[in-house]
């Protein structure tokens, strides 16, 4: 179930860093490094505060399935179309990958035998720490600290997952809903342009 989540989660946050890159017109470097840093940042850190060795420095296909997908969005002229950052394409995928990587990062707490605490922290680093360090390298004020919601998918990823495995249903079935009430939740957020109130 982990590498499921984790897999659609690179796909979809690579796709995510490619068009962030495009938009501030990032050279080839920068529109790798751009989709690598949002695909396996958030990983790398939950990894190394679950005490595990880093799922895409022990597994090839994360860095292959990245080139594909940008090799693949420049064959198809992406970089070439006019911004993406509000279109559907964008935020479904950028909804996926937050959605995805969430649910990651709160299987591997449940399996490091985290509590409460661990499983929503965890959730939360996957799903935001790539792209924040995606952001801090193009000089970009991260998506989290302008709509604060986009955090609180992340959280309530987690909150769902550890309610699950308190009742000892963390299944491929309740892992679905879970991931498609999340995905759901991030979409009508954007649209209806929820957020957290300011103070």
């Amino acid at each position: 179930m982990f590498e499921v989540a984790e897999y659609i989660g690179i796909i979809a946050a690579a796709m995510s860093g490619f068009f962030v890159a495009v938009r501030v017109k990032l050279d080839l470097l920068g529109v790798l490094v751009a989709s690598f840093l949002s695909a396996l940042g958030g990983g790398l850190i939950r990894d190394v505060i679950a005490d595990r060795r880093p799922f895409a420095f022990s597994h090839d296909l994360p860095a292959f399935v990245i080139l594909a997908v940008v090799i693949l969005l420049i064959a198809f002229k992406f970089h070439k179309k006019d911004s993406f950052e509000n279109r559907s394409i964008f935020v479904l995928s950028d909804s996926i990958g937050l959605v995805s990587f969430s649910i990651s990062g709160a299987l591997i707490a449940m399996e490091a035998n985290l509590n409460f605490t661990g499983v929503l922290a965890l959730a939360f680093i996957t799903a935001v720490g790539g792209g924040i360090l995606r952001d801090v390298i193009i000089n970009e004020v991260p998506l989290l600290f302008k709509t604060g919601f986009y955090g609180m998918v992340a959280l309530f990823m987690g909150l769902s997952l550890f309610i699950l495995d308190c009742f000892e249903f963390v299944n491929y079935y309740s892992i679905g809903v879970v991931f498609i009430l999340g995905v759901v939740l991030r979409m009508v957020a954007f649209y209806k342009k929820w957020s957290m109130p300011l103070p």
